[in-house]
């Protein structure tokens, strides 16, 4: 038995990893080097493009939850992810290099595996397939993905943050600390004052962006991942209550109470990289220079990669998917990652790693795996495969998606008692399902 997979981004490389564990010969494409995207910067598998981050740990938290219910199902990815991890907190954050080479290995290592060096510009016909070409599908694909759906295709933008070189922050102002002193001190603080957040609000208003071009201006932004800029332009204010937010973080040495706090994530293991936290960009890179020099802190601080932004491809899943990932019309095909409109790097990982069980499943004859909304991964596969969607946007994982407890068992207020219950009861759930296996 045999299944190709298109991307080994995320997605596409725990699918693979699934197929072989399972008996299943794979040929696992991959476009890059011989193609690039413009986000890339390595021709390794398993990049990360963005923030380093894949976020809480804790299962009493939405992404905490999926990770811990990947890890149950037998993940390749995020016991990969631990073993990669550096300080963030309660986050799983990773030095991406680390991980993407470990990823490497595993691949070319698996006899299981062929990794192909390939641009796929349409869906094979004579194999069954898994499409995991990411959000940043090349353009020949989507055209031919768009023809197989008979569907339009749903646009978004992506930033990326710039990161800085850690020997360059200023320490005599940035100072280390977790918000409210939850997990290690693992986070670089750069405070400011009432002043200096109005100098530093009025460079960004006023910074010249890159412009978009022609077929670009009609897409959407995700809202989770909006450029610094697009939030600014909201009001002078919505910073200060969103990613420069800075309650729950006092400086010791000082003990007061700041106006606004940029706070930047390590990014590698040798904690040499660090990256601003929710400033995705698409301004001018000369822009960015000031605008990060004018952060108290940063003010001589050595840009080692200035953001950038780009469009990001996704289909209309509900259209098309079940919430097992097969595709309605043609039963050998399934898709993953974020060109389901999943958006995260862990819901990549998951919707890959669902993607590749039910793939080695329907080669076996056996039935897919439809998992309990009453789960995380199950709520994310429903949310995105519901066919009751007018307008269907990218989603990532939130309590907002999972079945609702039981009517005696509600809870209105303690929202913290609520997720403790909603993540017992998900953990059961998966413990009682994967009895017999996967």
């Amino acid at each position: 038995m045999k299944a190709a997979v298109i991307g080994a981004g995320l997605a596409g490389c725990e699918a693979a990893l699934q197929l072989a564990k399972r008996g299943i010969e794979v040929d696992l494409y991959e476009m890059r080097p011989l193609k690039t995207t413009g986000a890339h910067k390595t021709d390794n598998p398993a990049e990360f493009v963005c923030s380093n981050s894949l976020g809480s740990l804790d299962p009493t938290n939405a992404s905490g939850l999926l990770k811990k219910e990947m890890q149950m199902m037998g993940s390749f990815l995020i016991q990969e992810a631990i073993k990669a991890a550096v300080p963030a907190g309660n986050a799983l954050a990773i030095d991406r290099e680390a991980f993407s080479l470990s990823i490497k290995k595993l691949i070319e290592e698996n006899e299981k595996i062929n990794f192909i060096r390939k641009e796929i510009t349409q869906i094979p016909q004579d194999i069954p397939v898994i499409t995991a070409s990411g959000p940043l599908t090349s353009e020949a694909l989507a055209e031919n993905i768009k023809e197989f759906a008979g569907e339009e295709h749903l646009h978004f933008f992506d930033a990326i943050a710039p990161i800085v070189e850690k020997d360059s922050i200023n320490f005599d102002i940035a100072f280390y600390a977790s918000r409210y002193d939850k997990g290690e001190a693992s986070y670089i603080n750069c405070p400011m004052n009432k002043e200096q957040y109005e100098k530093f609000y009025n460079i960004l208003i006023n910074a010249p962006k890159i412009e978009l071009k022609e077929f670009e201006k009609d897409a959407k932004f995700f809202e989770s991942c909006l450029p610094v800029e697009v939030l600014a332009s909201r009001g002078v204010d919505t910073l200060r209550y969103g990613p420069m937010k800075p309650v729950g973080l006092i400086d010791k040495r000082t003990g007061e109470k700041n106006y606004a706090v940029v706070q930047l994530r390590q990014d590698n293991l040798s904690a040499t990289m660090y990256n601003l936290v929710g400033f995705q960009t698409n301004l001018k890179w000369g822009a960015q220079k000031e605008l990060v020099h004018s952060i108290p802190g940063l003010e001589n601080a050595n840009i080692l990669r200035y953001g950038v932004m780009h469009r990001n491809t996704f289909i209309n899943s509900p259209k098309i998917l079940t919430p097992s990932l097969q595709c309605r019309k043609r039963k050998d095909l399934f898709f993953a990652g974020q060109i389901t409109g999943t958006e995260g790097y862990t819901e990549s990982m998951a919707t890959g790693m669902l993607a590749g069980i039910n793939m080695a499943r329907f080669l076996r004859g056996e039935t897919l795996l439809e998992l309990s909304g009453v789960s995380m991964l199950g709520a994310l596969t429903r949310y995105i495969s519901s066919e009751e969607h007018k307008n269907f946007q990218p989603v990532n994982s939130n309590w907002g998606i999972v079945d609702e407890l039981a009517a005696d068992k509600k809870i209105k207020k303690n929202k913290k008692m609520k997720t403790e219950m909603l993540s017992k009861r998900a953990i059961e759930w998966m413990e009682s399902f994967l009895e017999n296996g996967v």
